[in-house]
């Protein structure tokens, strides 16, 4: 078994990882610095990864190909909400076009360019589970409260990657399949500065938002392949 997971330095990507490295699999895992990472296992490889660099994209079709032949999983995990100066803009006069570029490198065109370098190693005959983690807000008809404009617009975008994708590979990997899912609250850093106020109840740890995403995603068949899907396993309106 070989798994990639994008961001797998931290949150949901290092409990990906982890469980998947306890069930004797390989795994190929992606960070902006892997020198910074404190946690090891021999089946593991850091690689360096920068979404806002498309350099750094393009050489993991290279990299990957240097450690394994196939893959079986792939989990396109990280995300950009807030970093610094960037914030989620709720009202038109907070949008600035420097966040909404980088809110689109990292939350959409990124992913999209991991399948794109990964392409090599999804074989035409051998099942293989491609899931980008998305999110609600991503969802055009489930909008109700508006904002976030940023944030929104780059998650829809992905979602349509994603579809388009799904669509693509149903010929040249039958086998395949390719979902957008959304993982609920999740107590990670991205989530932390918006979680005062949560409904009790909202808000999942990373140990019970991995067991949500595998139990998801795990039974999916290729008839599956193109959905946008809740962690309880719901359809979400696209």
């Amino acid at each position: 078994m070989n798994v990639f997971v994008q961001g797998a330095s931290r949150g949901v990507g290092k409990g990906l990882a982890q469980h998947w490295l306890g069930a004797g699999a390989s795994v190929v895992g992606t960070c902006r610095d892997p020198g910074a990472v404190t946690w090891d296992h021999p089946a593991l490889t850091l690689l360096p990864l920068d979404l806002e660099q498309p350099a750094s994209i393009d050489a993991l079709t290279a990299a990957v190909g240097k450690r394994i032949d196939s893959l079986d999983r792939v989990y396109n995990v990280a995300g950009l909400l807030h970093d610094g100066p960037l914030r989620p803009a709720r009202r038109l006069e907070e949008l600035d076009a420097a966040g909404l570029q980088r809110l689109f490198a990292v939350n959409a065109a990124g992913p999209i360019l991991v399948l794109k370098a990964l392409l090599p190693f999804v074989r035409h005959q051998r099942r293989c589970l491609i899931v980008n983690v998305s999110a609600r807000v991503g969802s055009i008809g489930d909008n109700r409260l508006g904002g976030w404009y940023g944030y929104r617009a780059t998650k829809s975008a992905q979602n349509m990657f994603t579809k388009t994708a799904a669509i693509e590979l149903k010929r040249r990997a039958p086998n395949a399949v390719v979902v957008a899912y959304h993982p609920g609250t999740v107590d990670t850093e991205l989530s932390q500065p918006f979680q005062r106020g949560l409904p009790a109840g909202q808000l999942t740890t990373v140990d019970a938002a991995v067991e949500h995403l595998l139990r998801v995603t795990e039974p999916l068949e290729p008839t599956s392949s193109g959905s946008f899907l809740d962690w309880r396993g719901q359809a979400i309106v696209w």
